[in-house]
């Protein structure tokens, strides 16, 4: 009697049926150029668009000006789509386009857009990165949450076809360089300015939210939020130290209705932050589909020495480390917001290294959703964060400010080419009912 195999075999072959191509044993496997479906890794670079003050108040650090982003935006959205992304995170400059209570200049604004349109980029949409326009004057006013909710609400019923949003960039971060470490925009050192300038960033990402949501109920909000980490090598730990260690969860907390622990909780009464306000923030997280960004460089972790002395420990833990922590405390899906090294030369290395780190978190049953090479084009005076007005350089784009391609460049591109088609969620059925043949399940 014949094998089953047997009558296959001379039936259909051996091998290589028929229908295999539709997600069988002969399946795509991940590879090639992203394509822009909703299925895809969402794999990003993002246009550096910081604009805090400095000097109280009297100099803007505008860096889509200083990188020349404004006259030459075509050509940069060009780089972006000839290195084959179909991801860009992508600030608007706040402070130039809402001119004042219900007025807005949306001039730069509507030809970049349309560009972006024009060429198949979908934007994760940057609504405020570390400055507000002068009439609002800084973070200590606690009338920007409801300017900004305007604003937020305004820019979606302009560009209704937008679904992704990062209403307020690194909260933590915004708030600590403006607040506590005395470095932008309202450049006070207290704790108090910090509690301030935290809660009044919060309510302003929730409140813009629900306006996104209100024009847009399908919304992805993509939070980007620092992931940092300092290590104390004294044998008696320094209280201050290990309260911020707590700290740089806060503005998360607060969003995604997370209680912090007592040490947290009285540290913001004692700070300014009433019961009232406090209540409010642990309502409910925001409305729409949450995804949690973590921005890593090697800087965010820091090592304090016994005798004082902070070095940079660049990877000690890593992307993975961290980010798993933040993962643990909220059940988000994670998106890689931003990563780069500042050092030309190690840029492809670095890459394959934060590969490495979303691999091993997905195999680990994390979804992690993105992945972002932060940014475009090379920036100016980050290694001083923006403090002092110098001119340097920073050498971490893909491009460098001539717009020619950075080793990086070449080095991301042939990480889409072999991994670009992947599915945004690995292990697991993700699948909308539609017209389009299946695809293979790819284990990453």
């Amino acid at each position: 009697m014949k094998s089953f195999l047997t009558h296959i075999k001379e039936k259909y072959g051996n091998g290589h049926y028929d229908g295999d191509q539709y997600g069988g044993a002969g399946g795509h496997d991940g590879s090639g150029l992203p394509t822009g479906e909703a299925g895809n890794f969402m794999f990003a670079t993002g246009i550096e668009c910081s604009y805090p003050t400095i000097d109280h108040g009297q100099t803007r650090r505008d860096l889509l000006a200083e990188c020349d982003h404004y006259n030459r935006f075509k050509e940069d959205l060009a780089l972006v789509h000839d290195l084959g992304l179909k991801v860009l995170r992508y600030g608007l400059p706040y402070y130039r386009i809402h001119k004042g209570p219900g007025e807005y200049d949306w001039e730069f604004a509507d030809a970049a857009m349309a560009e972006m349109q024009r060429l198949g980029i979908t934007p994760i949409l940057d609504l405020l990165h570390f400055g507000v326009p002068d009439w609002l004057g800084n973070f200590q006013n606690p009338e920007l949450p409801v300017h900004f909710a305007d604003y937020c609400g305004a820019v979606a019923q302009r560009y209704p076809w937008v679904r992704y949003y990062t209403p307020v960039n690194e909260i933590y971060v915004t708030a600590k360089f403006s607040g506590k470490d005395g470095i932008w925009n309202e450049q006070l050192k207290t704790d108090q300015g910090f509690v301030t300038a935290i809660k009044h960033l919060v309510a302003a990402s929730i409140m813009g939210n629900q306006q996104i949501a209100k024009y847009r109920p399908d919304c992805v909000i993509v939070q980007s939020e620092s992931a940092e980490f300092t290590h104390e090598l004294r044998a008696t730990r320094t209280p201050e130290i290990q309260l911020g260690n707590k700290l740089r969860f806060l503005s998360l907390d607060l969003l995604y209705a997370h209680h912090p622990d007592a040490e947290v909780l009285n540290y913001l009464y004692d700070n300014g932050m009433t019961r009232r306000e406090y209540d409010w923030f642990m309502a409910g997280e925001p409305p729409g589909y949450q995804v949690m960004g973590n921005d890593y460089y090697g800087r965010n972790e820091r090592i304090i020495l016994p005798n004082g002395e902070i070095c940079t420990s660049m990877d000690v833990l890593g992307w993975y480390t961290i980010t798993h922590d933040y993962y643990q405390r909220y059940k988000k899906p994670v998106m890689h917001t931003e990563t780069n090294i500042f050092e030309a030369k190690d840029g492809p290395t670095w890459l394959w290294k934060q590969w490495v780190n979303i691999l091993r978190m997905r195999k680990d049953g994390v979804p992690v959703l993105g992945f972002t090479w932060y940014s475009l084009i090379d920036q100016v005076d980050w290694d001083k964060g923006l403090e002092r007005k110098v001119g340097q350089v920073n050498a971490c784009g893909l491009y460098d400010l001539d717009r020619k391609p950075r080793p990086v460049a070449a080095a991301y591109r042939m990480l889409l080419e072999e991994y670009g088609q992947i599915p945004i969620v690995p292990h697991g059925e993700l699948f909308t009912v539609s017209d389009r043949p299946a695809n293979l399940k790819v284990e990453v």
